[in-house]
């Protein structure tokens, strides 16, 4: 599948970077960080991602697409003028390891460590015993363009994107969650922009946090994300499953998982949160 650049769409500019500076082993650049992305006290999580994403990608553009990324959230990203930072760890043949720090008015707010390759170039083999989630239709799913004016208000992230939720765990919006701590849709970007590999780093941290499912809704600040990109997404819909194990010492983990319309799992995190205040 091609990796050309997309049209330019919201997302695309709102991700946008510009390079300020360049070294032998460093890169800087300049980003100007959308407040429509923002959810609670922050910018969301995914969206800051895609933003780091998209910068480590032009550090080593022959080396464009993520295999694996880790960000450590010291400081919620706002609106505004941001820096992103980028250090080459380790130049291989096939992949890279770089670092990144994205700064805002001198503060560090992301420190990340991600190895880039080429996905076009990996063996096309898929050997796998996981299984797509069970999923409502996509027509008898909720879509969060229609949840209450208020709620928009607090999280515009949701206009961001397509976004249409499995009524099997969206009781929480209706006061009666399901208890089992998983929240899963359907999931695209608009202005037909189809997903890669940076929509996918935005994909892994784009629903509701899965405590809402466990009656527990509010903002949850991400603590460290890792997000690990399998292969490039086919057009189409995707499907998007968070699931949480285990909640204790006022933190919570959830698991994602990211499947696109031919069935492969395309991306898959886990990140580590802090359970809402109430």
């Amino acid at each position: 599948m091609s990796s050309e650049p997309q049209l330019s769409t919201e997302f695309d500019r709102d991700t946008s970077v510009s390079e300020v500076s360049r070294t032998e082993d460093e890169a800087v650049f300049a980003a100007d960080l959308a407040p429509g992305w923002q959810v609670g006290g922050g910018l969301n999580g995914g969206y800051l991602l895609a933003t780091i994403g998209r910068a480590l990608q032009q550090t080593v553009p022959k080396h464009p697409h993520p295999y694996s990324i880790s960000a450590y959230y010291v400081g919620p990203g706002v609106a505004g003028e941001a820096t992103i930072s980028t250090r080459v760890v380790r130049l291989g043949g096939s992949s890279v390891t770089l670092a990144a720090e994205l700064a805002q008015q001198g503060q560090r707010k992301i420190t990340a460590l991600a190895t880039y390759g080429d996905h076009d170039t990996m063996p096309s083999e898929v050997r796998t015993t996981a299984q797509p989630p069970e999923m409502a239709p996509l027509e008898q799913c909720f879509p969060t363009s229609a949840a209450p004016e208020e709620l928009r208000r607090i999280a515009p992230l949701m206009e961001r994107m397509d976004l249409r939720l499995d009524p099997a765990y969206a009781g929480w919006a209706v006061g009666a969650p399901s208890g089992e701590g998983i929240i899963q849709g359907w999931f695209r970007l608009p202005e037909g922009r189809e997903s890669d590999v940076l929509s996918l780093l935005l994909a892994v941290d784009a629903l509701p946090p899965v405590t809402f499912d466990l009656g527990r809704p509010g903002w949850a600040p991400t603590v460290e994300l890792t997000a690990h990109v399998r292969g490039l997404p086919a057009p189409g819909w995707l499907r998007v499953r968070h699931a949480t194990r285990n909640v204790a010492g006022g933190m919570f983990e959830e698991d994602c998982e990211v499947w696109d319309s031919t069935d492969r799992l395309v991306a898959q995190a886990r990140q580590l949160a802090r359970l809402p205040r109430g």
